[in-house]
């Protein structure tokens, strides 16, 4: 069964940063695209960014400016960076990769 592992999640200051790291199999990474989603309490599961194999990138609204996607096919890891926090920014963030592989998901918490 494939798999993804995130990790980097934890607290921060609003207007500070956290890194993600996400490493799965090399079977994944061949895939074209991969994405990371978060889900806040009460809310539903919402797209945060995407990209492509050849590295083409898209994002959310909210995070445009301020989160950098990233992948590393050698590695077999796919990052974001996260800049400028705000507390809206609070949720699990998880990885994903098409045929519905999804990672166990970090927290991140934006707070004074």
């Amino acid at each position: 069964q494939e798999q993804l592992v995130e990790s980097g999640g934890g607290l921060v200051h609003p207007g500070g940063s956290l890194r993600l790291s996400c490493a799965g199999s090399s079977s994944i990474f061949r895939l074209t695209t991969l994405a990371w989603y978060r889900q806040a309490p009460g809310k539903q599961r919402e797209l945060v960014a995407g990209i492509s194999k050849d590295g083409n990138t898209l994002y959310a609204d909210s995070v445009k400016g301020r989160f950098t996607i990233s992948r590393d096919n050698a590695k077999n890891t796919l990052d974001l960076q996260m800049d400028s926090l705000k507390p809206e920014d609070t949720a699990v963030y998880y990885c994903y990769a098409p045929g519905n592989i999804w990672g166990q998901g970090t927290q991140v918490t934006v707070a004074s």
